[in-house]
């Protein structure tokens, strides 16, 4: 490697580096406050949170690279040809391609890198962050009552009006149903107020009710005591209730019970779910259609009768059966046949919405497949859309280029969005959709890099004013002439 090409190398990985980092911290803050309502108020520690955002990362690589490649080469680049370094190189016989070749082998390895991140930590990644934000779905917020809706707390689900006082430890207008052996709501409780007169760190809640009433549903044993004993009620103005919460929120993180999601399979994985899942829409679609054909009525008449043609029209002969001259009779057939279409068109509507997430399954499965392998490309188009741009404004540092940076990188961004989006509905077929905006970056960056290896700017205006000018000269030229006329 000569002196020239370790120079940019290391301009361009110390701004890298540096842009990664930032970016990285920012979309995890965006994670971090993305799922700030499942974190909240449920007494995780710092170990927990830090763990889940650590388990999350991953996912966040295929946005966070290429927007840190485009902003960094647009910067380094910017920066040399603002400094008219290019300019002395391009005076010693070293070209923008000779320049670009150190830096062009090195994100062919780093596409290759992050193939085998997104093959293998990625996958690792979403099975560690699903189950456990699965897990801590399972966390009820620490113990804290909220007025005007039920709260389950550890058997019981209380609900109350109004709190007050310490610790907000006093309550009115009180509502209990507490859970029995059975499952079944059985034990109804009311009272008019109410004192927590226990830390909510105890082991045991101690719960005083006073003036009110409770209900429970008696379940006889014998037949005869059913119709004799339906319920019970009983008054009582204090009454004590003590709450276990050994079992609250006994939930264990560590569990992983889901390992099957597309987003959790490697390459060799998905190929195997999309060729079952392909295999068993097909055979389901079979199925339907043959038992379809069975339970109509018309299909079997028309395959029973040899006699009549197939055309766009139904043959009348097909129903002779309903010929009568009794009015009644036609009106029954009539009314069935309705029903029995209407019934068939809504079996038909059920199942067609049960394809269509069957196949937006499948098309999940080969769009996942997909991204693996564009991630190879992402990060080289973009480097070379970001040098081109930096050498063609020559400017660097924080201004245009983060801004252009951010408006390219969205532009791809959202291109391949749309057209993922696209392929979940079956719209576009999914292997043009994954490759979309790889196809459109792909000419545009190679139009940008001869650009600025022959000094040309982004757009020439000149092609554009100048022959419209000429055109004006001419109209008004021709407009003048048959005012003379």
């Amino acid at each position: 490697m000569k002196i020239i090409d370790r120079y940019i190398l290391k301009s361009y990985l110390s701004r890298l580096l540096s842009v990664f980092t930032i970016c990285m911290f920012i979309f995890i803050i965006q994670t971090f406050w993305l799922f700030i309502d499942e974190l909240a108020g449920k007494g995780l520690d710092i170990i927990i949170i830090s763990k889940f955002l650590l388990y999350y990362s991953p996912k966040l690589i295929p946005l966070v690279l290429p927007l840190s490649v485009l902003l960094a080469s647009l910067m380094t680049f910017g920066t040399l040809s603002e400094n008219y370094e290019f300019a002395a190189m391009k005076s010693t016989g070293i070209s923008l391609q000779r320049a670009l070749l150190g830096l062009t082998i090195f994100h062919i390895f780093l596409g290759i890198g992050t193939f085998y991140f997104s093959n293998h930590v990625i996958p690792y990644g979403e099975l560690k962050s699903y189950n456990l934000r699965r897990n801590l779905a399972k966390l009820e917020p620490t113990l804290a009552i909220r007025e005007g809706i039920f709260n389950e707390i550890g058997e019981i689900n209380i609900k109350v009006a109004k709190k007050y006082g310490d610790n907000e430890r006093f309550l009115e207008d009180i509502i209990i149903h507490e859970y029995t052996p059975n499952n079944e709501n059985n034990i109804v409780i009311k009272a008019e107020r109410g004192e927590m007169k226990s830390e909510t760190t105890d082991p045991n809640l101690k719960l005083v009710l006073y003036n009110g009433n409770r209900y429970e549903e008696v379940i006889a044993k014998k037949a005869s005591d059913r119709k004799r004993i339906h319920h019970a009620k009983v008054y009582f103005e204090e009454y004590e209730m003590n709450i276990d919460l050994s079992k609250f929120n006994n939930v264990d993180l560590e569990e992983e019970n889901y390992k099957s999601t597309f987003r959790m399979q490697k390459i060799n994985q998905l190929k195997i779910s999309i060729d079952t899942l392909q295999r068993n829409f097909t055979e389901q679609q079979d199925v339907f259609s043959e038992n379809f054909g069975k339970q109509s009525v018309l299909t079997r008449t028309a395959n029973n009768r040899t006699d009549l043609v197939v055309s766009d029209t139904l043959p009348t002969s097909l129903f002779d059966f309903i010929v009568t001259d009794e009015t009644w009779k036609k009106s029954r057939v009539m009314n069935e046949s309705i029903v029995k279409v209407r019934s068939s068109i809504r079996n038909l509507n059920m199942k067609r919405n049960s394809f269509f997430s069957f196949q937006k399954l499948i098309n999940l499965h080969k769009i996942t497949l997909q991204e693996k392998y564009t991630l190879l490309f992402a990060s080289l188009l973009l480097f070379l859309i970001g040098a081109a741009l930096g050498a063609i404004i020559r400017k660097g540092g924080l201004g245009l280029p983060l801004v252009l940076s951010v408006l390219i990188f969205l532009t791809y961004h959202y291109i391949g969005l749309f057209g993922k989006n696209a392929a979940e509905d079956n719209s576009i077929p999914t292997f043009f959709a994954s490759w979309l905006s790889t196809f459109i970056l792909a000419p545009f960056a190679i139009i940008l890099t001869r650009r600025a290896s022959a000094d040309k700017g982004f757009v020439s205006l000149g092609n554009i004013v100048y022959p419209l000018q000429e055109k004006i000269k001419l109209l008004f030229s021709i407009i003048k002439r048959k005012k003379k006329k």
